[in-house]
């Protein structure tokens, strides 16, 4: 038998978990002297590497003093809290990671929770003590007193705390006393860490999460929590409707350095991959067939926001994109529903190409959107909408924590802003030069409120937020206060046409840009939506010009991210997404049309 270690690294955005696991994969020898790694491993799909954060959570294992480590690497977001829920159940312990200035955030704070309600053992790692104004010992009585409040119990509260810096790749006992490597942390982990419990009798595991290979196709990963699974294997599946299926394992794999390694049989403990299923789903029970037994499925958090998806039919469609049916959409879009647990996708009633999806926040729903464009696919969305419930005949909508943290100069204006927005202080802490603030406030108060925090704090805010419960609804709120200004005809936009219209707003399109008419080309300074011929150019006559034409001054045009232009529509525009272009659009595109629309 092996000597295992199941661990999970669990954080708040940005505090350093995939650096960590990059300096673990080192210490554990996973590379020749010579080979050049990079930063962030971990992190392999393109969008992750543009954005800096993980979503999606990633198994590897590491080889130290003749134990077996296996890493589980989660995201941050709150938005991909479903991820990090369901990966915990795989570990016996976690390293629960905490930045040495920040100290304790909200995501950390709904990890930490998830952690040890499953029953996990803390290790707590206080990162980046080589910051300047950090302040580690503050920051490891935080950590103790969120503990104390989340109920942790006293063996949990028994925690040992490693201070380092994974940027250097050092990690000790004393935050002032750098080590050479990370090796003090690796102790711990062998130390405090308990092995998992081997138990004996006929196999069971759940499936925790799901992996794909073109040429297998759908892999089952979890962990095995009793008796063996062995190659060739006769099982049934009891899925978690309650139906079962008998079915043969083809393959059994166990995850060794960055890598898969294939193997005869796995015993309880230790985390594996299972090839040759065909119908299963995450939180199925693969047992034995003479007696099946289930193992308790995983419960999520439900989604709190959706949005409508539908096929692109403006004028340009099918110009850049190789999906653009019905049919690819939807298929495209149950494929997705087969990964992520927290989402959501119901068919609108008399449509069959538009689909309502629900996911945790602005930032869940908008990484499946640019996922789609990347894989060539067209479509159009409307505005993110909360999800209302009715508690006790009451009206409720979701309820969000959010931390604001400043430079002392702003916070004024940042109370202001989110006040308007229906938010309630609940705290106000001052550290050194920056304020921490805390609200309560509604999800739909959150849709483009980052921007606006950004703009007014100079870009110094550091926002985060986390879903908290179903409150009575609150009232009506102000969104966005400026109409639209919108295209006329079709055409390519002309400089002359731009420069003699910047008075009336400012734009979202070059010259030369192809627009057509119902587009949002900018943003009117008043209220109300004006449309504008963007495509007319100069009138040229045959009498010599005695040098009174104006050169066009043209202001750049504001360009928006995707999680901006979804929470800049209005709920008469959808964002038209494709492989090379976003842009903005009317419902209805014809001008007469939508005048009709709004006098009715």
């Amino acid at each position: 038998m092996q000597d295992l270690r199941n661990i999970a690294i669990i954080a708040h955005v940005d505090h350093g978990k995939t650096t960590l696991v990059d300096k673990m994969l080192l210490a554990g020898n996973l590379f020749r002297a010579n080979q050049q790694t990079g930063e962030l491993m971990l992190d392999n799909n393109d969008l992750e590497r543009e954005r800096g954060i993980t979503i999606l959570s990633k198994n590897v294992s590491i080889r130290y003093k003749d134990t077996k480590i296996n890493i589980i690497d989660t995201p941050g977001h709150s938005d991909f809290g479903g991820e990090v829920e369901r990966v915990l159940n795989m570990a016996d312990g976690c390293i629960l990671l905490v930045d040495a200035f920040e100290g304790p955030m909200p995501q950390t704070r709904f990890v930490l929770q998830k952690a040890l309600e499953i029953g996990l053992k803390p290790i707590v790692v206080v990162n980046k003590v080589d910051k300047p104004n950090c302040r580690p010992e503050e920051v490891y009585e935080m950590v103790f007193d969120l503990m104390c409040d989340l109920g942790a119990s006293e063996e949990q509260l028994d925690f040992k705390v490693v201070y380092g810096s994974a940027k250097n790749g050092w990690m000790g006992e004393d935050y002032n006393t750098p080590t050479e490597d990370i090796t003090y942390l690796l102790d711990t982990i062998l130390a405090e860490i308990p092995a998992p419990q081997q138990l004996e009798g006929d196999a069971q595991m759940l499936i925790t999460s799901l992996d794909y290979s073109n040429y297998t196709g759908r892999i089952a990963v979890g962990r095995v929590h009793r008796g063996t699974i062995s190659e060739g294997m006769a099982i049934t599946i009891c899925h978690r409707d309650g139906t079962q299926e008998n079915t043969k394992i083809k393959e059994v794999h166990t995850f060794e350095g960055m890598g898969r390694q294939r193997v005869g049989s796995v015993s309880s403990g230790d985390i594996c991959a299972i090839v040759g299923l065909e119908r299963f789903e995450i939180g199925d029970t693969i047992t034995i067939p003479e007696r099946p037994e289930a193992l308790p499925t995983i419960t999520i958090d439900e989604p709190t926001m959706s949005m409508l998806f539908t096929i692109n039919d403006s004028p340009l469609f099918g110009k850049e994109g190789k999906f653009c049916t019905s049919r690819h959409i939807g298929d495209r879009l149950r494929k997705e529903l087969e990964k992520d647990l927290a989402l959501r996708v119901t068919e609108v009633e008399d449509s069959t190409d538009r689909w309502i999806v629900s996911g945790r926040g602005v930032l869940h729903l908008s990484i499946l959107i640019e996922t789609m464009r990347r894989e060539g696919y067209e479509l159009q969305v409307g505005q993110p909408q909360v999800i209302y419930k009715t508690i006790d005949g009451q009206r409720c909508e979701p309820i969000e924590e959010l931390t604001i943290n400043v430079p002392e100069e702003f916070a004024s204006k940042m109370i202001d802003m989110v006040t308007r927005r229906k938010g309630e202080m609940t705290s106000m802490l001052t550290m050194g030069e920056r304020v921490d603030l805390e609200f309560l406030i509604p999800s739909r108060g959150i849709i483009g409120l980052r921007t606006n925090v950004l703009t007014a704090s100079q870009g110094e805010a550091i926002m985060a937020h986390r879903f908290k419960e179903y409150q009575p609804y609150k009232g009506d709120m102000q969104r966005r206060t400026n109409g639209s200004m919108i295209a006329l005809e079709s055409g390519t936009a002309f400089a002359y046409a731009i420069d003699h219209l910047q008075d009336r707003g400012k734009f979202f399109i070059n010259p030369q840009d192809e627009v057509y008419a119902g587009q949002v080309v900018g943003e009117h300074v008043h209220e109300n939506d004006l449309v504008i011929n963007v495509t007319k150019a100069k009138q040229l006559t045959n009498v010599r010009a005695s040098g009174t034409d104006e050169k066009a001054r043209i202001i750049p045009p504001i360009i928006f991210s995707l999680e901006e232009a979804l929470e800049y529509i209005k709920a008469d525009e959808y964002v038209e997404v494709t492989p090379k272009s976003m842009r903005m659009r009317k419902v209805i595109l014809d001008h007469l049309a939508r005048k009709r629309a709004n006098r009715e």
